[in-house]
């Protein structure tokens, strides 16, 4: 188990990348441990691993080496890329590196600086990564790692100061909104029938209702097959009746022959609030966390929550309107309680939308 870091923490240094590298800092609060930081690495990256492990810490992954009491540990996440920390927020001569108020440890990340396109004027950016990087989106590796950094500084109540190594770019520090992400999964091995599964939902949404339901399909439209495809087709009158018939027989075939369902939805409607949807299905590509365990090494049900807002514009805005706060408020805990209505009934692990494992008991 590890520790929070000791009080005791180095000054922060003045610089650590190259010139072909970009140098972006993840400012944390006091009271998160380092093996967080570390779970949240390996549930991303596949090579996640120490380099040098701080000291007191018992790693996911074994070390080359364990820091001295007071050095910062090395966590490397792919071959280019790497977080060191944690550091005491100010520098050896007393400066702060424009972090806000409330950090206690820093993080200093190094990655392949990796530029594409400006930002789409208008485009949604809900986190105020396109104003951070206004002369060129992160692409590649960089990108990788800034949307990596967003979902640890929102998951850990922490922030980002980008480009902390380029005097030429602005000094744009990000504190992503925990409330933003509000959708979540449950894996599981156990598979519900879509009658048990709105049978679950209804107990904490009572209108709840199958996305499948529907009017039956009634074949097509009578004396289609004696009309031609276009103005001016001559084919013969027989071989489009011929054609016509054998379509029927197959759409006859594949209505009546009791296909295995592989996935369906439910549709909680919440008015103005927008919708909540639930889809079903097999799941190949897990979370990380999970491909080695027993029951999900062949792929898992997956039970997606998702949320659905009457304007997706807005909700992709970094600073939307109060309205929709409250609509997304009221969506987060609706996508909770249904969450644990259906961890209750089929178990397995739950994930946020960054795919990070979450305590049942933290929802």
């Amino acid at each position: 188990m590890s520790q929070a870091p000791s009080s005791t923490l180095q000054p922060f240094p003045a610089s650590s990348a190259q010139g072909h590298q970009a140098r972006h800092l993840l400012a944390l609060p006091g009271d998160v441990e380092i093996d967080e930081v570390e779970t949240l690495a390996v549930s991303r990256f596949a090579g996640a691993r120490w380099d040098v492990a701080p000291s007191g810490t018992d790693p996911l992954t074994p070390a080359p080496r364990t820091a001295k009491p007071g050095e910062p540990g090395v966590l490397r996440t792919s071959r280019h890329s790497t977080l060191t920390g944690p550091y005491s927020p100010w520098s050896a001569d007393g400066a702060n590196p424009g972090l806000p108020p409330g950090t206690a440890q820093v993080y200093d990340v190094v990655c392949p600086r990796e530029r594409g396109d400006v930002p789409f004027p208008g485009g949604g950016d809900r986190d105020g990564v396109g104003r951070a990087f206004p002369a060129g989106l992160p692409t590649r590796e960089e990108e990788r790692v800034i949307a990596w950094l967003v979902e640890v500084a929102r998951r850990l109540g922490g922030s980002i100061r980008v480009d902390a190594g380029n005097p030429a770019a602005p000094a744009v520090v990000l504190t992503p909104d925990p409330g933003v992400a509000v959708d979540m999964s449950v894996f599981s091995d156990v598979w519900l029938d879509p009658e048990a599964a709105l049978s679950v939902v209804s107990t904490v949404h009572p209108r709840v209702v199958l996305a499948t339901e529907g009017r039956s399909y009634g074949g097509p439209p009578q004396g289609i097959g004696e009309l031609p495809l276009y103005r001016g087709e001559k084919m013969d009158p027989e071989l489009r009746r011929a054609l016509h018939a054998q379509a029927d027989d197959i759409d006859i075939a594949a209505l009546t022959s009791g296909k295995v369902l592989d996935g369906y939805g439910l549709i909680l409607d919440m008015g103005v609030d927008g919708l909540v949807a639930v889809e079903i299905g097999g799941e190949e590509q897990l979370p990380l966390l999970l491909r080695n365990l027993p029951w999900a090494s062949q792929g898992a049900v997956a039970y997606r929550l998702r949320w659905e807002p009457r304007d997706l514009v807005e909700a992709q805005m970094e600073s939307p309107s109060f309205e929709l706060k409250i609509a997304r408020k009221r969506a987060a805990e609706l996508i909770a309680t249904v969450t644990r209505a259906l961890y209750a009934a089929v178990g397995g692990e739950i994930a946020d939308e960054a795919d990070f494992l979450v305590d049942p008991q933290d929802i």
